[in-house]
C-alpha cells in the first residue's frame, strides 16, 4: 500500500502589493488628516492613495482603525529617530533636537488631538506607541541632564506640549503655509532648554502624569 503524503500547511503572508497599498493608504490619510482633520471622507483618502474604496475598507474596517494606525505610525517614526540618535552614543542633547524636529515634521500637533476625540485612548497599540515615545524621550532627557546639557527643571511633558504648540499653525493660518517657520521656532525652544538656565520657570516641572491629570 502506498502511503498518502500529509498535506503541507501553507503559511499565509501579506502580499507585497497589499503591504504597499496599506502603506500608501496610511501615508495619504496622514497628509489629509493634517490638512483637513480626522473627518475627511475616506473616499478622498482612497483617491489620494490611488486605491479603491474597497481596498481601504479591506485594510481598515472603520475610521477609528485608520486614525489609530496613522497616529501610531507617526509616534513610532518619531521614536525611531530618537532611538537612532541615542544609539549613536553621541551628544544626548543632539538626540533630543533630532526628536523635536522629527516630531515637527510629522505634524504631531495636528494628529495628537485625534487620540482623545475619535477612539479609545487605552487601545493596546496606541498605549504601546505612547509608552515607547515617553520612555525614549525620558531616557534622552535624563542623559542630557546628567551631562549638564539640559536644564534641570523641565520634564517630558514640557517638551511634548511645546512641540505640539509650536508646530501648530496660528488661528486663521493655513496649516501648510507655516511649515517654513516650524523648525525655526522649535530651535528657539531647544535653545531655551540648554543648561545653564537663563531664568526661573513659573510653576513646576510638567511630567506626562501631570498632563494626563490636567
Amino acid at each position: 500500500m502506498t502511503a498518502t503524503a500529509s498535506p503541507v500547511r501553507k503559511v499565509t503572508r501579506p502580499r507585497a502589493d497589499a503591504q504597499r497599498n496599506r502603506e500608501r493608504i496610511v501615508s495619504a490619510a496622514r497628509e489629509m488628516f493634517v490638512e483637513h482633520g480626522p473627518h475627511v471622507p475616506l473616499d478622498e483618502i482612497a483617491r489620494r492613495a490611488g486605491v479603491g474604496n474597497a481596498t481601504v475598507y479591506r485594510h481598515f474596517p472603520d475610521r477609528d482603525a485608520l486614525v489609530r494606525d496613522v497616529v501610531c505610525s507617526v509616534m513610532d517614526r518619531t521614536s525611531e529617530a530618537a532611538e537612532t540618535a541615542l544609539a549613536a552614543g553621541g551628544d544626548a542633547f543632539a538626540a533630543l533636537e533630532r526628536f523635536v524636529h522629527t516630531a515637527g515634521d510629522e505634524r504631531i500637533s495636528a494628529l495628537c488631538p485625534m487620540i482623545s476625540s475619535t477612539f479609545d485612548e487605552s487601545h493596546p497599540d496606541l498605549e504601546a506607541a505612547r509608552q515607547r515615545v515617553e520612555r525614549t524621550v525620558g531616557e534622552i532627557m535624563d542623559r542630557a541632564r546628567a551631562a549638564g546639557r539640559l536644564r534641570p527643571d523641565v520634564g517630558v511633558g514640557d517638551v511634548m506640549v511645546a512641540v505640539a504648540q509650536l508646530s501648530r499653525p496660528p488661528a486663521g493660518a493655513a496649516c501648510l503655509s507655516v511649515d517654513s517657520f516650524v523648525h525655526r521656532h522649535l530651535q528657539l525652544f531647544l535653545d531655551g532648554l540648554r543648561a545653564p538656565a537663563r531664568s526661573v520657570l513659573p510653576g513646576t516641572t510638567v511630567t506626562m502624569e501631570v498632563l494626563r491629570q490636567s
